[in-house]
């Protein structure tokens, strides 16, 4: 695991972008494409506006990059808590990516099968074997969730590397999610976190006690990969080791 804190949210973002754009160059001279999972909510969208600016849209051979989804809200296409249209006007857009290499979920369907489908289409495109991300995008919850992987839901226990819809009591509504084991197949994830409002959280998952159920982000451990954490001096305040 490696921690990377940043004096401001600008040197942050720069930070991360500059990873992104590392990893996705690694991944196309290795093996022709980078296949990279993004995450939703407010916190990612100001970096994917930056990659598709002048600064940083030159850099990567975009017409081999291959964009997932770490989790989906079940809404529609269209509403703005999606977390693929976010995506799209943020990023999608302005780069002029193709449809085919956007794997969105199809939040048409139920639930269940939205994740099945979903499931069955990653499977397709990394032609049957493992999915193996080049990089995995996450944020971080104020209640130590990430993707859709919230505390005390049963998803946390999920031993298969799948899509699952997760069903949240509190809200009363769906998510569609990768599980824990299908993220920690990455070759990278990268944790985007940042403000003071989320110390308390990033405190607790890097050195509170191992609780999955409380701390669901403990559950990201990759197998044979990094996990890197992107934080401002805001973000990392209440860290003992930094």
């Amino acid at each position: 695991m490696m921690v990377h804190i940043y004096k401001d949210t600008s040197e942050l973002l720069s930070g991360l972008a500059a990873f992104f754009v590392k990893s996705a160059r690694e991944a196309i001279e290795n093996h022709g494409q980078f296949n990279v999972a993004l995450s939703g909510g407010n916190s990612p969208k100001k970096l994917y506006e930056l990659l598709a600016s002048e600064e940083f849209r030159q850099q990567v051979a975009w017409d081999k990059v291959y964009f997932f989804f770490g989790d989906e809200r079940y809404v529609p296409a269209d509403d703005p808590e999606n977390n693929a249209r976010m995506a799209r006007e943020a990023m999608f857009a302005p780069l002029h990516i193709p449809e085919a290499q956007i794997f969105k979920v199809d939040t048409m369907l139920p639930p269940e099968q939205a994740a099945e489908t979903y499931e069955k289409r990653l499977n397709g495109h990394f032609n049957g074997n493992p999915a193996r991300f080049d990089l995995i995008l996450l944020g971080l919850g104020d209640d130590a969730h990430t993707a859709s992987l919230f505390p005390g839901t049963p998803v946390l226990q999920e031993q298969a590397a799948s899509v699952k819809a997760v069903f949240l009591e509190s809200k009363q509504v769906y998510r569609i999610s990768l599980t824990a084991p299908l993220i920690n197949q990455a070759k990278d994830v990268a944790f985007l976190v940042y403000g003071a409002g989320k110390a308390n959280a990033v405190q607790q998952v890097l050195e509170g006690e191992r609780n999955i159920t409380k701390y669901p982000a403990q559950l990201v451990q990759p197998q044979q990969g990094d996990v890197h954490w992107f934080l401002d001096e805001a973000a990392a305040a209440l860290l003992r080791n930094k």
